[in-house]
């Protein structure tokens, strides 16, 4: 068989709490699928964020839930329950090494917002992180680059080329700003799928 029967596939790991999932996790995800030519992304809701720590977010099966109606017309989605059903924290490197012991035909890219890795040099195990997956860093409009760039100044140089930076305009839409407004009555249509927008109403969440 030649070079390209042993090509390894790419696969896309786009961690969150996702409560809820809108379109600015979608739009991510599928630019970073096109751009860096993965073959899929599996959307992996996070149990227990170990950054969240004890701030109250909704029930991991409906945070599920919404991340499966929102990614069933894209046949190149997929969603994960191994963080929910893992006991215990959520942490990026185990999830990670999973997905590697699962799928050794693929290369890891995990997808997370620039904010996430400006705090990279707080997480479980980070090197160790660094070196078995590449990080695509989304970003908000006007978020200033340079911050990021400031940080991984303080990574060795093998970790920062493990790094890159995507611009997604549509992450300028936040899921604490979708909770607030069912909290206060306000409309949510066209931030989010709309299956997403029926099963926060019909599940009375954020309310």
């Amino acid at each position: 068989m030649g070079n390209e029967g042993n090509k390894k596939r790419k696969l896309g790991i786009m961690g969150g709490t996702f409560d809820p999932i809108h379109y600015g996790h979608l739009v991510a995800a599928e630019g970073a699928r096109h751009h860096f030519g993965l073959d899929s992304v599996v959307f992996v809701p996070a149990a227990r964020p170990p950054h969240k720590g004890n701030s109250s977010i909704s029930h991991p099966s409906d945070r599920l839930n919404m991340t499966v109606l929102a990614t069933g017309s894209n046949s190149n989605f997929e969603v994960s329950d191994i963080e929910i059903m893992r006991m215990g924290p959520s942490y990026t490197i185990d999830t990670v090494n999973q997905f590697r012991r699962s799928r050794p035909d693929a290369t890891v890219h995990f997808i997370t917002g620039a904010d996430a890795v400006l705090e990279i040099l707080t997480w479980h195990r980070v090197q160790e992180l660094l070196e078995i997956c590449h990080f695509i860093a989304a970003t908000r409009p006007g978020y200033r680059l340079e911050n990021l760039s400031g940080i991984l100044r303080d990574l060795p140089s093998q970790c920062i080329d493990k790094i890159s930076v995507m611009e997604v305009p549509a992450l300028a839409i936040s899921s604490t700003d979708i909770r607030e407004r069912v909290g206060k009555g306000m409309p949510i249509k066209y931030l989010l799928p709309e299956e997403v927008e029926s099963y926060i109403y019909s599940n009375e969440l954020y309310i």
